[in-house]
């Protein structure tokens, strides 16, 4: 067993075994790829550096890329997501990681630069801080990076600025702009988790409540479609005309924050920028209003603002804080202010990282065969994959669909047909 890792708690290997046992059955298209990948080593000789929450589905992850042939060296990417016992699991198994429930951000950056330490080829991202820790701190490793993969939004954004920058070392995978990744894990797996996160740190009935969503992108989107399909009242806010107006056809109310703020029973932000809950609505909620995110980072509610308004403060039950203002009136913050769905639950559901992570792994097997071809950019995988993920998906989902006939095809392609 290596020694090169820290964990809370290594006596939890087994209860993480168990659990990512339960994941592996319910992720068959990456279990057909590992299954492939054992064969033909895709990965060999390859270091692989990963940021990624530590969940169950994640160790599927994790074992796959080991089952291609390559070193792995992991660190959680947020501070509260890591699941103990799937981190001890992947360490009885003799993975390099780094990561345990409740780091300091000093801890955080600590775990991140462990992980480096074995100096990797490819890096896997959630939110891009291994790979800027690389570029900032690192420089003695960009000449061995061959290139790396992103999964989410966020970190996508921040890499496209740096490439449009000329700051960007090595070329990278935007895995979170496949369609079978933000189609399905954004909108199903955020929405369904994020509402599961809020029921187990509340207990609250979501029936009849004011739910405000701020963000109507793929992630918000979601969660507004789950809060509905409970019973909630949705209310949007948004900036982007284009999703507020797709907000308010597909039935729900928009309005700004602020008047959000005054009706609102429960709130969740999902926008990826600083600031969305800040004083000035704490000051106009509801007596028992609940506040939450499960955007990557949380500054999307200023907690500091929160705790200057508050004359006293306690845990009233796990990831659950209530701050009492002035007037008597209580406020409170779930999971202080990370993500709500990882937290305070247990991440998207296996079927749907079945797919984000089939994808991660693809793009890390054409790294390693292409990357050191490939210039210093953001890449998208290409639409073949999408089709051979879903494809694989709803075969083991016993669904069949249609194709097209030869004569079909010609047509598509006649462009003298008229009417």
């Amino acid at each position: 067993m290596a020694d090169n890792f820290k964990v809370a708690d290594l006596g939890l290997a087994e209860e993480g075994r168990l659990r990512i046992e339960w994941a592996e059955s319910r992720m068959p298209v990456l279990m057909a790829l590992r299954e492939k990948a054992k064969k033909e080593l895709p990965l060999r000789g390859m270091r692989v550096a990963g940021c990624l929450h530590v969940t169950k589905e994640t160790a599927v992850l994790i074992r796959t890329i080991r089952a291609a042939g390559a070193e792995v060296s992991w660190s959680g990417c947020n501070p509260l997501s890591t699941n103990d016992s799937t981190a001890a699991a992947l360490a009885a198994e003799g993975t390099s990681i780094y990561a345990w429930h409740g780091l300091s951000t000093e801890e955080f950056y600590w775990c991140i630069d462990r992980t480096l330490d074995f100096k990797p080829t490819l890096t896997l991202d959630d939110g891009a801080d291994l790979i800027f820790t690389v570029h900032a701190k690192r420089p003695d490793l960009w000449a061995d990076v061959i290139g790396g993969t992103e999964e989410t939004t966020t970190g996508v954004k921040r890499l496209r600025a740096m490439a449009d920058d000329g700051k960007l070392q090595y070329p990278v995978i935007a895995v979170n702009d496949s369609a079978t990744k933000w189609d399905f894990d954004n909108v199903h797996g955020t929405g369904q988790s994020s509402l599961d996160g809020i029921l187990r740190a509340t207990s609250v009935l979501i029936a009849g409540k004011v739910f405000v969503v701020a963000g109507f992108g793929h992630c918000g989107r979601g969660v507004a479609m789950r809060a509905r399909g409970l019973g909630g009242r949705v209310i949007v806010t948004e900036i982007d005309p284009v999703a507020a107006l797709r907000a308010t056809l597909e039935g729900f109310d928009v309005m700004t924050m602020e008047q959000a703020a005054k009706v609102g029973d429960i709130f969740i932000t999902a926008t990826g920028m600083r600031d969305i809950l800040i004083g000035k609505h704490f000051a106009s909620m509801k007596d028992g209003a609940v506040i939450c995110n499960t955007g990557h980072y949380d500054c999307e509610i200023s907690i500091p603002e929160l705790e200057a308004l508050a004359t006293s403060w306690r845990e009233i039950r796990p990831n659950n804080e209530e701050f009492r203002l002035k007037d008597g009136r209580r406020i409170y913050l779930l999971a202080r202010g990370r993500l709500v769905n990882l937290a305070a639950a247990e991440g998207h559901p296996s079927e749907v990282m079945d797919m984000s992570f089939a994808n991660q792994f693809s793009a890390l097997c054409l790294l390693a065969k292409e990357g050191r071809n490939m210039g210093k950019q953001v890449y998208v995988l290409p639409p073949e994959q999408d089709q051979m993920v879903a494809g694989l998906k709803l075969q083991t989902m016993g669904i069949a669909i249609d194709k097209l006939t030869d004569a079909q095809i010609a047509y598509s392609n006649d462009y003298s047909a008229g009417t």
